[in-house]
């Protein structure tokens, strides 16, 4: 069937191509109550990832990384007080039974050893807080604030704050403990709050953190979404003056956005946080394409066609490029496809699917409506668009000046791009609305870091833990990582067999080393675990064959480049003074650590290759290798410059930062596409260069500036999410749009004129 055979048959069976678009749009919407939701980190990492594969061997040697601390602060004084250590230990009691928990420790709950004649005593370090006389209370300050395995940790080394860590199984429905977790641990930690109304109470941890983010995407799809539709609304209504045009493009948008969600649901995708965006993508691809049919046919209608005829004229004018930014932008979503995370690669093939969606409802439902709804020319749109002719002349008579001077521009833009640093640190995930990144805060700054790595030390041989020539390597390693800048804390099983080779020598601080018999050393372990209360035993530090070690190095607030530093400097010491002692480091902080770095090398294979498919396949649609590779120029560029502005100003690049250039990428293709297709259309029929930029500048000028207006309006809004994930997508997405027109109205015509010479 021809186009014009086309068009008239949509327009003819206007009525039937509305409703079978509404019931295919319904019946694809009954798969988003199927849809499932995840709230885990995990779920950023696909289980190839060497990372998540090293967390997921820790905990299945040790115990699982799930974990949440409470801090607790009197407003002054320390808190070995009566009554800061009675809130500590009920606090303890009721943290037992927080569900899905199998471990608490605290302060009040440390098993302190000490001896008794012949025997080694092993009991909490605080039992029945209100009883202590001052003498008591003396004793426990300075039995804690001398113990490497509390301070620092679990009682800040002034001893102003003190904390208890719970720790979960690593559950197959991880949101369960996302959901009844937070919810307990809030309730608990409010009647402490009512019962002490004098003590600070502080709440943080992955679980909490997975809480947050969930919350916050939560928020984000109830009202910064809700916002950005409406802003979108409100600057596409000023910008083209028709109320039914504007409904039109609110059909498309909300059609496209369903169906969309709804396909995830019949297809068994699984969404996380990180595809919440999705609507976002789907939303201002629909007004992209809708604005250029609409304008043109406002256009055409204030020429003197007919609704039906301005329609049609649309057609015939944006069929062509319109399926080139939805094929090609299809191809840049489905290179995310090449990213080891899960939710990239989701989020990659549902805006391919929106897009596709999109494509198909601008081609049939959009120009079916503007049919029937009763749009009238409007004048503003062509004393606005001669706005845009004029502009057009200033380009083509300034050629040579914005031609240089963007170059140098651009230029000085893009080499921002080495000052960036990519990674994710997820101690600073949110801003200080948050109640999480204010405590968050206040553990980093008060008590100790959250950001850390584990080390899995072992000794080749069972049992071999208790061998001295083993204790004595992880003894070193655990001195050399304590003069190290970076570290808060190390927590290291050698301080445990310090501690009972003292206790065993009644207590004599002389004796408060390492154990030079292994037999001796296999004795005073067997005897402290046997004496160690229910859930307090040493599963979390030691494997079941009693051949390796776990050791935890907390790290100052510091950026995650740092903590990357580190393990590479501890690998080159164990190379050195212990080798086979311990591999690479692992944990929550590294995993995060690497996760930008390692997503943003797949995605940027993907994004070459994505990219070199449609610039080939632009060379073959413009039929010229010199206009393809011009091309190049307004596509790559915007993104890299964008980059480079966010080097000057904010440095650090996280995951959310890597994905935005696909996102942006598929609106500035389309602007590209449609003003090259225009250009092109105009050589071909004989004009000159010059010429032909004036006239693409004429046809499609203003829908271009209104497509970049409303979608930096509507991503704007983002900007102002709490949420760092959000607020970087909303902020490199604008600048990536805004440096997008720029480009295509001031670079890309005088490089036109400049390089595709012939016939000027």
């Amino acid at each position: 069937m021809s186009l014009d055979r086309y068009i008239a048959f949509v327009l003819r069976r206007r009525w039937w191509v509305v409703t079978l678009a509404a019931l295919v749009m319904v019946l694809v919407a009954a798969g988003g109550n199927r849809v499932v939701v995840v709230d885990d980190f995990r779920q950023l990492l696909g289980n190839d990832n060497p990372d998540i594969a090293a967390l997921n061997a820790l905990e299945s040697t040790y115990a699982a990384s799930n974990t949440v601390l409470i801090a607790v602060a009197p407003p002054t004084g320390t808190v070995f007080s009566r009554r800061t250590l009675n809130a500590i230990e009920q606090l303890t009691l009721v943290a037992w039974e927080t569900p899905h928990s199998v471990r608490v420790d605290s302060l009040t709950n440390y098993s302190h050893t000490y001896a008794d004649g012949d025997d080694l005593i092993v009991e909490p370090l605080v039992d029945g807080a209100d009883g202590l006389s001052d003498s008591d209370l003396a004793r426990i300050k300075m039995i804690a604030l001398n113990e490497p395995e509390l301070v620092g940790r679990l009682v800040s080394r002034d001893g102003r704050v003190a904390a208890l860590a719970i720790s979960f199984v690593q559950a197959d429905d991880q949101s369960a403990i996302v959901s009844e977790v937070p919810n307990f641990l809030n309730a608990a930690l409010d009647q402490a709050r009512a019962n002490h109304p004098d003590l600070g109470f502080y709440l943080t941890g992955d679980v909490i953190l997975n809480r947050t983010t969930a919350a916050a995407m939560e928020v984000g799809v109830q009202s910064t979404l809700p916002l950005s539709f409406v802003l979108v609304l409100v600057v596409t209504a000023l910008l083209l003056r028709s109320v039914f045009a504007v409904a039109a493009i609110v059909v498309m948008m909300v059609f496209g956005i369903v169906t969309t969600i709804g396909f995830a649901g019949w297809a068994g995708l699984v969404l996380s946080p990180l595809t919440s965006g999705v609507p976002v993508v789907v939303m201002v691809l629909a007004v992209a394409h809708s604005i250029h049919v609409v304008s043109r046919v406002s256009l055409a209608m204030g020429q003197g066609l007919d609704r039906q005829a301005a329609v049609a004229d649309s057609l015939r004018s944006n069929s062509w490029p319109v399926f080139l930014t939805s094929f090609t932008t299809m191809i840049g979503f489905l290179s995310l496809n090449t990213s080891d995370s899960p939710p990239v690669q989701v989020l990659g093939n549902l805006s391919a699917f929106g897009m596709f969606s999109i494509y198909v409802y601008s081609m049939t439902l959009l120009p079916a409506l503007l049919s029937i709804l009763p749009l009238r020319p409007r004048l503003v749109l062509s004393v606005r668009s001669s706005l845009v002719e004029r502009f057009g002349d200033f380009v083509v008579e300034r050629r040579k000046l914005l031609l240089w001077s963007g170059l140098v521009v651009s230029l000085v833009l893009v080499a921002g791009i080495p000052r960036n640093e990519f990674s994710d640190d997820w101690t600073k995930a949110f801003d200080e609305r948050y109640q999480f990144r204010r405590d968050t805060d206040f553990v980093i700054d008060n008590l100790t870091g959250l950001n850390s790595l584990e080390y899995s030390l072992e000794s080749g041989i069972q049992d071999g833990i208790t061998d001295p020539k083993y204790l004595e390597k992880v003894e070193a390693f655990a001195g050399w990582a304590r003069t190290q800048p970076e570290v808060a804390h190390v927590r290291a099983f050698t301080d445990i067999m310090k501690r009972l080779n003292r206790s065993m020598h009644g207590d004599d601080p002389a004796h408060y080393r390492l154990p030079a018999d292994g037999s001796l050393a296999a004795q005073y372990l067997l005897l402290y675990e046997l004496s160690l209360p229910f859930g307090a035993d040493l599963n979390d530090r030691i494997d079941i064959a009693k051949s390796a070690t776990r050791m935890t190095i907390a790290m100052s607030d510091l950026p995650v480049r740092y903590m990357r530093d580190f393990d590479q400097r501890a690998q080159s010491w164990i190379e050195d003074n212990a080798p086979s002692l311990a591999g690479r480091a692992s944990g929550l902080s590294m995993v995060f650590a690497y996760l930008t770095q390692r997503n943003l090398e797949s995605v940027l294979r993907g994004t070459i290759i994505g990219m070199g498919l449609i610039s080939l396949m632009l060379i073959w649609v413009f039929r010229s290798l010199r206009l393809g590779l011009i091309s190049l120029v307004p596509n790559f560029l915007p993104p890299a410059m964008a980059f480079g502005l966010w080097g000057y100003l904010i440095g650090q690049v996280s995951l959310a930062a890597t994905i935005t250039t696909i996102i942006a990428f598929g609106i500035i293709v389309d602007d590209t596409i449609h003003f090259m297709t225009k250009y092109l259309r105009g050589r071909n029929d004989g004009l000159s260069g010059n010429e032909a930029v004036k006239r693409a500048f004429k046809t499609t000028g203003l829908a271009l500036f209104t497509t970049s207006a409303v979608l930096a309006a509507g991503f704007s809004v983002f900007a102002f999410a709490g949420y760092e994930g959000v607020w970087i997508l909303g902020v490199m997405v604008t600048m990536m749009v805004v440096l997008g027109i720029v480009v295509d109205f001031l670079l890309l015509p005088p490089l036109l004129m400049v390089l595709d010479r012939e016939s000027t």
